[in-house]
């Protein structure tokens, strides 16, 4: 009997001792979990999208900390969880690791001998041309060019003849009261041409296209002595890029990323997108200029069906203003001048390194083709996000009618993304890629188009595998091309009048040297000052 209770008891401690081995062990592995992946970490994994609740967004539109537009510097985004497939010699450090910035800040006050503006000569009525953003290029350039002629400038007319026919008012796509406010000190801004001046005969000129201050001062400014108004029939690319006086320069700036914001209304729609775009993490912002128009204009059908392609070509045919009609599709994209397809982008990006669970967010109208033609792109990459994902049908229907005002959404999204990447050098890819440098060059990867379409060619006959040889092929390619900090490109070598102005780079692609300074060289300038007085 003893015998028994002792094996009895033995076999109990046994148990007792397993139990105590098996606790120790769970809170150990719980312990590294944390270590591996802490709350913030798990916060990011990708769960069903919950919609706030109506007082959320009621305090997140009358939230005022500081507007997205202005110039502040987001904290590094956080790492994203080990890639999937990606090429071993690139971690998900690097690959969301913005370019380094060398200091360089935005600098855009005025210069001592910058005086407020004096009573006016006349005033300078504007009709905006193009989209979105080749319009807010356009207002900037108006603004600059309202100083140099001495004029007060009347609000922009928005374009409501162009392809979208969008019938917004300057008030319903920006922040009418803050434009004529925050410029109160550069250029006098009237909401409507007085009452006595309605019938006045106008003198209605197209601006000479790249123009420097001297056809301004001279040629148009001349004008005051016949007339008291003059209406600028379009508005973009009158003025000139570069040789321009710096606070001029700086005026642009200014007027572009501090005066032109969004309305209240799209403002705080926009800060929400992004909000909830950051529910799933660091994201992508993708501007995937795969529409009817752009494909129409740009004459590029590769992939398309006979169908499509006289859909295409009857549309360009059609549009007046688009002066070229015939065109070579394949020699188009051979030079590198049509956008990426979704599959192409998909193949791109998979390259670089991004995993399948990486949040896109397509900065786009309506895709030709449809759901179809986004198939190769989504079983990449299953979170594909749009503003009509993110927001509810009651939500987006005061701006749904309005091509202008969804685009200034997708911009908002865009601007504000840890890494932007356009599939088309069109006029919105141009003005984020500007507008992200003067934030701090945020991480803009910019496709080399030209080279990417031998690659992709190679892989549809055969000659070459998706893989590690094509990863290391595509990001050495992309090595130089995420937006860090470089000066503003001049004309191309050897190329004359219009065409010499045409192939500098845009203004508001690259506001460096302008409107960007590297603190180290602002702090020995103060320096110098100190010592001097």
């Amino acid at each position: 009997m003893q015998k028994k209770r002792w094996r009895k008891l033995g076999l109990m401690r046994r148990l007792l001792t397993c139990a105590i081995a098996s606790i120790s062990l769970v809170a150990l592995l719980s312990a590294h979990l944390h270590l591996f992946f802490p709350p913030s970490q798990v916060s990011m994994l990708p769960d069903p999208y919950k919609l706030p609740t109506q007082h959320e967004i009621r305090y997140q539109k009358l939230s005022k900390e500081r507007s997205w537009i202005q110039p502040h510097f987001s904290k590094a985004p956080l790492p994203a969880l080990k890639l999937d497939g990606a090429n071993s010699s690139l971690d998900s450090h690097k690959l969301w690791k913005p370019p380094p910035n060398r200091d360089f800040a935005p600098c855009v006050d005025p210069s001592s001998s910058y005086i407020v503006p004096q009573e006016t000569r006349g005033y300078l009525l504007v009709h905006t041309n193009g989209g979105l953003n080749q319009m807010r290029a356009g207002i900037c350039d108006m603004v600059a060019v309202a100083r140099i002629i001495n004029a007060t400038l009347v609000v922009p007319e928005l374009d409501k003849r162009s392809f979208w026919q969008d019938t917004s008012n300057f008030s319903d796509v920006f922040d009418e009261d803050y434009f004529i406010t925050s410029l109160a000190d550069d250029v006098k801004i009237i909401r409507k041409l007085p009452k006595e001046l309605m019938s006045a005969t106008r003198a209605v000129k197209h601006f000479r296209s790249w123009s420097g201050i001297d056809y301004y001062e001279q040629e148009i400014a001349s004008l005051w002595d016949d007339y008291q108004v003059i209406r600028a029939a379009k508005s973009d690319s009158r003025l000139a890029n570069n040789n321009l006086p710096p606070d001029i320069q700086k005026l642009r700036c200014r007027a572009c990323y501090k005066a032109l914001r969004f309305s209240p209304r799209i403002e705080a729609m926009g800060k929400l997108l992004v909000d909830r775009m950051r529910a799933y993490g660091p994201y992508i912002a993708l501007h995937l200029r795969y529409e009817k128009d752009m494909l129409a204009f740009s004459g590029c059908t590769h992939d398309l069906s006979i169908e499509e392609a006289n859909e295409l070509t009857s549309i360009r045919e059609n549009t007046s203003y688009w002066k070229v009609k015939d065109i070579d599709s394949m020699e188009q994209r051979a030079k590198g001048y049509c956008p990426l397809t979704p599959k192409e982008v998909g193949i791109f990006l998979r390259a670089l390194g991004f995993p399948s669970t990486t949040p896109i967010y397509i900065a786009a109208g309506e895709i030709y083709g449809g759901d179809s033609r986004m198939e190769a792109l989504q079983s990449r990459f299953p979170t594909l996000m749009r503003k009509e994902k993110l927001a509810s049908v009651e939500e987006l229907d005061p701006f749904i009618e309005h091509a202008s005002q969804m685009a200034a959404l997708d911009y908002i999204v865009s601007v504000e993304s840890d890494i932007f990447i356009p599939s088309y050098s069109g006029n919105m890819a141009r003005a984020v890629e500007g507008h992200r440098r003067f934030l701090g060059h945020r991480k803009t990867i910019s496709p080399d188009r030209k080279l990417l379409v031998r690659i992709f060619d190679k892989i549809s006959n055969g000659t070459m595998k998706e893989g590690k040889k094509l990863s290391s092929r595509i990001i050495e390619i992309h090595k130089r091309r995420q937006g860090s900090p470089r000066k503003r490109k001049g004309p191309i070598t050897g190329t004359k009048g219009t065409d010499r102005f045409r192939s500098e780079e845009a203004f508001y692609v690259n506001p460096l040297p302008d409107c960007l300074c590297q603190m180290e060289s602002m702090d020995s300038t103060e320096n110098e000052i100190i010592k001097k007085s």
